[in-house]
Order: C-alpha cells, then structure tokens, then sequence
C-alpha cells in the first residue's frame, strides 16, 4: 500500500451529514444560549399550541351546548342558575346580561330606555371581556413569532464573526476551517425559523377561532338583549 492510501485510511471519515448534537456541542458559548434559548421557546410554543388548542375546542363545544338548551329554556333565570356555574363565555354573558336585568328592573319604576342603554353596554364589555381571557396567551406566539428568527440571526452573526477570527487566528482562509464554524453559526438561524413558523402558523389560526367565538358571543348577546327588550316593553 502506498503512503497516500495509508494516509487516506488513517484519516477520520466524513460526516455522511449534518449531526445537530455535534453543531449545538462545538458551537461558540454565545451560540449556545442562543440556541437553548431558542429550543426552549420553541417546547414551550409547543406546548401551548396543544393547550389553545384544547381550550378553544373545548370552549366552543360548551358554548353551543348551552346556547341550544338556554333557547329551549322556558325559564331562562333558572336555566342559567343551574348550568351558569360552567366555564362558558355564553354563560358568563348571560349571567352578565341577567345580573343588571334584575338591578335595572327591581325598583319601583323602571326606566325602559336607561335599562336598555345598560344592557347593551354591559352585554358588550362582557363579551370583549370573554374574548380578551381566551386571547391572552396568544402574545407569547406572537413575540416568538416575530423575534426568533432576529435572536437566531444574532446567534449566526456572533458565531460567523467568532469563525473568521478563528481564521485570523490559524492564518488559514481553507474551506475546511471556515466551514465548520459558519455550519454552527447558521445552525443559529435554523433553530430560530423552527420556533418562529409554528408560532405565526399557530397565531394567525388562534386570532381566527377567537375572533370567531367573539362572534358567535356578539350574536348571542344581540339575540339575548333583544329577548330582554320585548319582555321589557311586554312589561
């Protein structure tokens, strides 16, 4: 066997791929707490994508179960009283709605038109109320979002600026030193675009059901303060 092939044999093999372990490991200190930073945000927008998820799915059916059975109810007072107690947005509309019902009509002379000016605004502010308690860990997605990939990118920047002061260091400008280290850096930047698409993905899907529930919640308090309106005048 000739020198050349000796030399060939005792050279370790090449990595038949990327090894992101062997990345994240060789990286520069700086590039490694922005990438753990990164995972991190990342498994906890996992974590509550499956949770909105489950909440908002949850949060419709409930809704609709007691829409359906408050409209059959022939006494809406006690139907809310025995099923109001639930974590349901419509519930809370409706026990909204009943609570300044009772307070505007219980007195000896009732104002119609006052009473109907504070349904509507009591209906109203309960329903942005309800939509706002089931928006408010959707910010979270929205920041990671919109800043990981700028903290992936800081992550890639440090770590190219770290791999040619390397070069500088060795007085060697081959592919073979310069590769190693911008592979790590741009490593950075591939973290990033990992926590960011699902979190805008998720974002945008979220806003839309939310969005829609408040509609659905809008509708019926319109339908609810009507019902009020006519049982006013009939009073």
């Amino acid at each position: 066997m000739n020198p050349i092939d000796l030399l060939a044999a005792a050279a370790p093999a090449a990595p038949g791929h990327l090894d992101p372990l062997k990345l994240f490991q060789d990286a520069d200190i700086v590039v490694k707490v922005v990438m753990a930073g990164l995972i991190l945000a990342s498994v906890w927008t996992w974590a509550l994508i499956v949770a909105i998820s489950m909440r908002l799915g949850r949060v419709k059916r409930r809704s609709v179960a007691y829409e359906a059975g408050f409209w059959k109810a022939a006494d809406l007072p006690a139907y809310h009283a025995a099923q109001g107690s639930k974590d349901v947005p419509s519930a809370r509309v409706a026990g909204a709605g009943l609570a300044e019902w009772r307070r505007s009509t219980g007195g000896k002379t009732i104002d119609r038109e006052g009473t109907r000016q504070r349904l509507a605004t009591v209906l109203s502010s309960t329903v942005a109320d309800q939509a706002d308690r089931l928006a408010e860990r959707l910010n979270f997605l929205a920041t990671v979002g919109s800043v990981a990939p700028f903290v992936g990118l800081f992550g890639t920047v440090w770590g190219i600026m770290n791999a040619f002061f390397q070069i500088g260091q060795r007085n060697d400008s081959s592919l073979a030193t310069v590769a190693p280290g911008i592979s790590e850096a741009l490593f950075a930047t591939a973290i990033g675009l990992f926590a960011a698409i699902p979190a805008v993905i998720a974002y945008n899907r979220f806003a839309h059901r939310v969005n829609a529930i408040e509609g659905r919640l809008q509708r019926f308090a319109d339908r609810f303060q009507a019902t009020l309106s006519r049982e006013l005048e009939e009073g």
